[in-house]
């Protein structure tokens, strides 16, 4: 996902701690090479617990500040009293917030979550992945929320995924507490980025999000009490699905398979 001039990445996930499991050694990457990197937060409130952690988190993969939708969790009532549910919460007032925040950071690359929700399929990870590509699209029309700035098109979104070759471990450990696993088939994996380089980055930010460590069933808290190299051949390797966005250059004038 990098080149000689390493492009920018916005990253736009569900929940505090998402950035880092999904993506904290492509985040670390991209800010090591002096790319701009940021990541918007769907969930939880910018005064509660969750959002200190993920402040740590960011500072250690040099990703900016938290920028917070401030949305409830559809499984934690108490992330952001008074407030809608992700899931809820009407659709066009999602993609505009979003919206907001593409054209205000102006990315070349946006990445979020895959249409399954990531391994266990969470309703606010799906959510996520919903608007997040339709706020990519419409960040780039000029008569589409024109209250939420100018202009900006990504040149692609890349959604974190999990290819049934690359389930690898975490599907015994998910399906141990219970949780269902859905990986995509591996040819919509498109990318596969080795991390390794940024490993103890991603490890240390991943630890920052110190209440989902403890928590049995969170899979901070799963990689927390594996051995560390089971745990580096799980975080060494993120995959993602690439889809382009915008307009084509040269494109048929007729529909084709």
């Amino acid at each position: 996902m990098t080149s000689p001039a390493t492009p920018s990445l916005l990253g736009v996930f569900a929940h505090p701690d998402d950035e880092s499991l999904l993506a904290g050694g492509v985040l670390a990457q991209h800010s090591a090479a002096q790319a701009r990197t940021a990541v918007v937060t769907m969930t939880w409130a910018p005064d509660s617990p969750r959002a200190a952690e993920l402040a740590n988190a960011l500072r250690v993969l040099g990703a900016g500040a938290p920028r917070m939708l401030g949305y409830g969790d559809a499984r934690e009532p108490q992330a952001t009293p008074g407030r809608p549910r992700l899931v809820d919460a009407p659709l066009d007032e999602v993609i505009a917030a979003l919206v907001h925040q593409i054209r205000s950071f102006r990315p070349d690359i946006v990445v979020t979550h895959d249409a399954l929700g990531q391994l266990t399929g969470h309703p606010d990870h799906r959510r996520t992945h919903q608007a997040a590509l339709l706020a990519v699209q419409d960040a780039g029309l000029a008569h589409l929320h024109p209250e939420a700035g100018e202009p900006w098109q990504p040149r692609a979104v890349y959604c974190a995924t999990h290819p049934e070759s690359g389930v690898g471990d975490l599907g015994p450990l998910l399906e141990a507490v219970g949780k269902r696993v859905l990986a995509t088939p591996d040819a919509y994996a498109t990318t596969a980025v080795d991390v390794t380089p940024w490993l103890e980055q991603k490890w240390s930010a991943i630890l920052a999000h110190r209440g989902e460590v403890a928590r049995e069933r969170a899979l901070p808290g799963i990689l927390a009490r594996l051995p560390v190299e089971t745990r580096r051949r799980i975080n060494a390797t993120e995959y993602f699905s690439r889809l382009a966005t915008g307009p084509v250059p040269d494109a048929p004038h007729r529909l084709t398979a």
